[in-house]
């Protein structure tokens, strides 16, 4: 997101979690450039700190590993907590509890919170925020802000404890205080009380943190083809498009039923941040959206259906839209499986949009899932991704997974990235058993079909 302010893109820096989904342990993940750092890559994101140098922040980082291994689930998380933010306190039951996704596996686990903690520079401000809870309650909360490089509390929230208040701010503090529940966000209340220290950084998380995974691409239909009826957004778009190869010259729109036109329009609202997604997204097929693929032909362009179009030709109408938003807007796109059913080229190109300072001038930042080794690059080849942009999670033995950087193995600069991943030298792989399959089909072959 723009800072208007400073003239400086606000950016994410950090997240850590504990006890959500498949991560029990400490998920510790960081957006800040290492020494480790391609030359060029990094944004330098100037702050309010007397003296200090710009943080260097990473416009891209890619999570790789096996399947159930955490990818998503990291992405999973850091769009939870955006969930909880935006939703808890104006859609959330007064008389219940608190609906977060613990870790499964473990008995025990359901008595542990859940922690979550994240870092941005926001207005030209570093911010710290964070909030540990259980099913019932919101045991502590806090928010802090770094207006000169020193910590300056904004509020700390303690369960069965007052609210911990600077003393300029007490009066709407106060306020705030009487009408936030146990089981609903400090920060969340604060939002519809107005506070002013706290609406730029609830607004952040309104703004910021697009979810683009397979339950959401109706809905990024959706999106994409309202991009195309405006006339601000269009070009662009269109020319997104058509930079694919895919053979689209022109797309038409004809004016969809108005019953669909509800359904769009929720959809659109959930997949920006204005409507909870309690209850999922509305249903809406393709060809509901009255969308028309002019392909360019030996003598003229021939319209198409989109059911005629491939699936890849699919996939990238339904990710142009959330990837034109986020470039326009300077906010976080999180992607998951970026390369499904796409050419591993167009998704190198998603990335390297993001890694580019003239295709992406406002800070905005891509945070993607993969299984595509082509991604990571070899030492004979221009790599999407620097060494400290890379992630890798991994499934333990009882069944909880781990996160942890490329960096932190040292790879040299010169290192075949890719092929070393694919053998196994950064782990991230899954142990699968030939001999194991070869049974299962032996098996099958003797059983036949009863």
């Amino acid at each position: 997101m723009m800072d208007d302010e400073a003239g400086h893109p606000s950016m994410l820096l950090a997240f850590r979690a504990e006890n959500i989904y498949s991560f029990y342990d400490e998920l510790d993940f960081s957006m800040e450039a290492t020494a480790q750092a391609e030359e060029g890559v990094p944004r330098d994101v100037h702050w309010h700190q007397k003296g200090g140098r710009p943080l260097r922040v990473l416009p891209a980082a890619g999570v790789f590993g096996a399947n159930a291994s955490g990818k998503t689930n990291l992405l999973k998380a850091l769009y939870g907590l955006r969930e909880h933010v935006l939703f808890s306190f104006r859609s959330g039951d007064p008389s219940g509890g608190i609906h977060r996704h613990s870790f499964r596996l473990d008995p025990g686990a359901g008595e542990k919170p859940t922690r979550y903690e994240i870092d941005l520079v926001l207005n030209g401000v570093r911010h710290e925020y964070g909030v540990v809870m259980n099913d019932q309650h919101v045991l502590h909360e806090w928010a802090y802000r770094y207006p000169n490089g020193r910590a300056a509390l904004i509020f700390e929230r303690t369960c069965g404890k007052q609210v911990d208040i600077p003393a300029g701010k007490r009066t709407i503090g106060r306020a705030i205080e009487r009408i936030a529940r146990p089981n609903a966000l400090f920060l969340s209340a604060a939002a519809a009380g107005k506070h002013p220290d706290l609406l730029p950084l609830y607004d952040w998380f309104g703004q910021n943190l697009k979810f683009a995974e397979a339950s959401s691409r109706q809905a990024r239909w959706a999106f994409t083809a309202q991009l195309l009826r405006e006339d601000a957004s269009r070009e662009q778009v269109l020319a997104l498009l058509r930079a694919a190869d895919l053979g689209i010259s022109d797309v038409r729109i004809r004016p969809p039923d108005p019953k669909v036109l509800e359904r769009v329009r929720r959809a659109i609202l959930i997949l920006t941040g204005h409507e909870d997604d309690a209850e999922g997204f509305p249903d809406i097929d393709l060809t509901e959206l009255g969308l028309v693929l002019s392909h360019r032909g030996a003598e003229e362009d021939v319209d198409f259906n989109v059911s005629e179009e491939s699936l890849g030709t699919l996939v990238w109408l339904g990710i142009v839209g959330p990837v034109f938003d986020a470039l326009e807007a300077g906010s976080v796109l999180l992607a998951d499986e970026l390369e499904s059913s796409l050419h591993p080229t167009l998704a190198e190109r998603i990335i390297g949009l993001f890694q580019d300072p003239e295709a992406n001038p406002n800070g905005a930042q891509l945070i993607f899932s993969s299984h595509a080794p082509t991604l990571l690059g070899n030492a004979t080849q221009s790599r999407p991704l620097g060494r400290d942009q890379v992630w890798f999670t991994e499934k333990l033995v009882n069944g909880r997974s781990r996160l942890y950087p490329l960096s932190d193995l040292s790879p040299r600069q010169e290192e075949a990235i890719g092929k070393r991943y694919l053998s196994g030298r950064y782990g991230a792989t899954p142990i699968v058993s030939h001999e194991e399959f070869v049974e299962v089909a032996r098996l099958i072959a003797a059983g036949g079909r009863k």
